[in-house]
């Protein structure tokens, strides 16, 4: 739970042109019902994650209840980026208003923005992990591999209708010329050598709308989930494709599938890599886990899981 002194300011973080844009015509209603708590909201517009840095690096936290994000899962990453980097341990309350709202789905977070502020100010919490790749964090995937270069160059308007994750395995079976890139991954206790199309490193359980992508995964274990897309016949990938949307994909041969709590990422080819939705590191990727870093408001009624 959150408890303590309860202090008389709200850090609000929103992007304005997360999904359809539909937050602006919320704002009024947020900043009412937030002064209705009883509090003070700071706003704070999305601008690349440099003046959300700033923010963070000037705030005085004893100041604060808690941060709210408004947007998608790149405007969560962005604001997470900021309180780990800053050393800030106030709560998270989130307002899923992006394309990708993976992150907010974790939490069972309801549609309806009058029911979201109910739980943005409300006091139940829950303890997550944050996953580390290199100098950045991430709240649910890196990704990597061969597709995400096609990604990255696609008009973004499509990805939006169909999906991230959906495009990128779509891809294969529409671009038979994509090769699989070969990969070493080193954990703790074994070291695989690999030749994938696709993999990702998944700290929560869905990515780009398929739901059920990591279904193994739990936010507060402590683990990273590591899902690889072998080399296959492209004829394969279609039917992987269902088992996917179901989540059987990790008993499949072409699948590997691990968990760690470390991990190494090399290869000799430059390998183009996604955090979050957004452009990635370069490899090696070094990854670890912030063990229930962050605190994140849940619903009192349909939050399911302890810490």
């Amino acid at each position: 739970m959150a408890e303590g002194k309860k202090t008389d300011k709200i850090l609000l973080y929103y992007n304005a042109h997360s999904g359809s844009g539909v937050f602006k015509n919320n704002l009024d209603y947020i900043v009412d019902r937030c002064q209705e708590a009883g509090y003070q909201v700071v706003p704070v517009r999305a601008a690349k994650g440099i003046v959300i840095d700033k923010v963070m690096g000037e705030i005085d936290p004893g100041e604060f209840s808690r941060v709210i994000a408004a947007g998608g899962d790149g405007t969560i990453n962005l604001c997470v980026n900021a309180m780990v980097r800053h050393d800030i341990h106030l709560p998270l309350a989130i307002l899923p208003a992006g394309t990708a709202n993976d992150f907010a789905y974790y939490f069972e977070l309801p549609n309806e923005i009058n029911y979201q502020l109910d739980i943005a100010l409300g006091n139940k919490t829950t303890s997550v992990d944050v996953g580390v790749v290199n100098n950045r964090y991430f709240v649910n995937v890196t990704a990597l591999g061969a597709l995400i270069d096609v990604s990255q160059k696609t008009d973004p308007n499509l990805k939006n209708a169909i999906g991230t994750l959906a495009y990128y395995l779509k891809a294969v079976t529409e671009i038979p010329q994509i090769r699989a890139l070969p990969v070493k991954l080193i954990t703790p206790d074994k070291v695989y050598e690999e030749e994938i199309y696709f993999m990702v490193v998944m700290n929560g359980e869905s990515a780009g709308g398929f739901r059920k992508l990591s279904p193994e995964s739990y936010m507060n274990d402590g683990k990273l989930d590591v899902i690889a897309f072998r080399k296959m016949p492209i004829v394969e990938l279609g039917p992987m494709l269902f088992e996917v949307v179901q989540g059987r994909h990790p008993n499949n041969k072409h699948v590997l599938y691990f968990q760690t709590d470390e991990l190494t990422i090399e290869s000799e080819e430059n390998i183009s890599t996604d955090i979050d939705g957004e452009h990635g590191e370069k490899l090696p990727l070094n990854f670890s886990v912030l063990h229930n870093r962050l605190e994140v408001f849940v619903s009192e009624k349909t939050w399911k899981y302890d810490d």
